[in-house]
């Protein structure tokens, strides 16, 4: 197991006792069945023999006995029943645990994806609103659920993942914990059956579980928390003896340039996500609208991407920021020199191949112009589409 900040129980009470926002304490894995939901019933269990007001807003023990032995002894708010489209689903309900106000919140399954009847979109919402009440959380996901980390697990695993939550609601936490296991003894608690049905165990090897995609799972998410850790003590002073280590500021902010022809927009984005967090930066997404690309100009599909594209950088943790010039080249490298970009990601040009060998695309001209930072041109061969709403 990994840690970052500090993690006991005891630890998290301090925080919990400070400020009238609630905290935020985040488990991680790598795969369903590392301990995520166990040790967050095993740290409810210790908050509560120290007097604290501990629910679960939203517990899934996936019918694992063990994980179920935890959920006794502890108060549950029920959940609540949805209809949608004929299908009835149990959500948290997210009214009755900011009306019962305990002191923390056990929510799990972070990324995922309520019935289009809830208040929120997504479950990291709800908690969002009971951080903002006031109300800790404790609360856990695995790591491929990440946004920015989408396409890079499509790309290397093969498999698909649906639902994410934004890199930014895992830098606003207080506490991570990674909760780390060998795939060995994950292959052998999966045969076991100790994480799906004996029935679903085969398809599980032969498809997500599979030694190859653990591994690499599992090298993200141990990445991860380190990344979450050189966030966590960035800015703090010094020890004596120790120079000061501003890896963000030495390396310079990260920009995504965006432009109006935007289909690949998102793999750009959460390149610009990876890239700042692994700097411990901020990034900026810039679009530049060139006179003939006016709103009452530009066609109403090009607008509407344009306008998710913006939504979900804004989700990713970045600034954005939309400029006015009839040079988007130019406009973009003053801005980057302006406000101390070090690496400027932009896709490559679709523009026509003339204007390509005459270096008139955008690519080209930045790569030629852009003294002093770094440009990284993004091709998008073998990148899969978005395939989420």
């Amino acid at each position: 197991m990994t840690m970052t900040r500090r993690t006991r129980a005891e630890d998290f009470l301090e925080l919990v006792e400070r400020g009238r926002r609630g905290r935020l304490k985040l488990y991680i894995g790598f795969a369903a069945g590392v301990g995520k939901t166990y040790r967050m019933l095993e740290e409810a269990h210790a908050l509560k023999r120290r007097g604290v007001d501990v629910v679960l807003g939203f517990v899934e023990t996936h019918g694992r006995k063990e994980t179920q032995a935890l959920v006794d002894g502890l108060e549950s708010v029920p959940r609540k029943p949805y209809t949608y489209r004929d299908v009835t689903v149990e959500e948290m309900d997210l009214d009755a645990v900011l009306a019962r106000k305990p002191q923390v919140a056990v929510v799990d399954e972070l990324a995922h994806t309520n019935l289009p009847v809830c208040r929120h979109r997504k479950r990291y919402q709800d908690v969002q609103e009971l951080l903002d009440a006031g109300i800790n959380v404790i609360g856990a996901f695995n790591v491929q659920h990440l946004e920015s980390l989408n396409d890079l697990v499509e790309r290397t695993t093969g498999v698909t993942v649906r639902e994410t939550l934004p890199d930014s609601f895992l830098k606003g936490a207080d506490q991570v914990v990674n909760l780390d296991l060998a795939v060995e003894d994950l292959h052998e608690r999966l045969k076991a059956g100790k994480i799906y049905a004996e029935d679903k165990v085969p398809h599980a090897l032969e498809r997500f579980f599979k030694e190859e995609n653990l591994s690499t799972l599992r090298e993200l998410a141990l990445r991860e928390v380190a990344e979450s850790l050189d966030r966590a003590t960035a800015g703090q002073p010094p020890r004596a003896g120790e120079e000061s280590s501003q890896k963000g500021a030495a390396w310079g902010r990260v920009l995504v340039a965006l432009s109006s022809h935007p289909p690949r927009a998102a793999t750009l984005l959460r390149r610009g996500s990876r890239m700042a967090g692994r700097l411990n930066t901020d990034w900026f997404v810039v679009y530049v609208e060139t006179p003939r690309e006016a709103p009452h100009l530009i066609d109403s599909e090009a607008q509407r991407h344009l306008l998710a594209n913006i939504e979900k950088a804004k989700e990713l943790g970045a600034e954005v920021v939309r400029l006015r010039s009839k040079d988007p080249v130019e406009a973009i490298l003053d801005f980057a020199r302006s406000h101390g970009v070090g690496h400027l990601i932009v896709g490559r040009s679709h523009q026509p191949w003339w204007k390509r060998l005459l270096g008139r695309a955008a690519d080209v001209r930045l790569l030629r112009e852009g003294e002093g930072v770094d440009i990284h041109v993004v091709a998008f061969e073998n990148v899969h589409e978005e395939r989420r709403p």
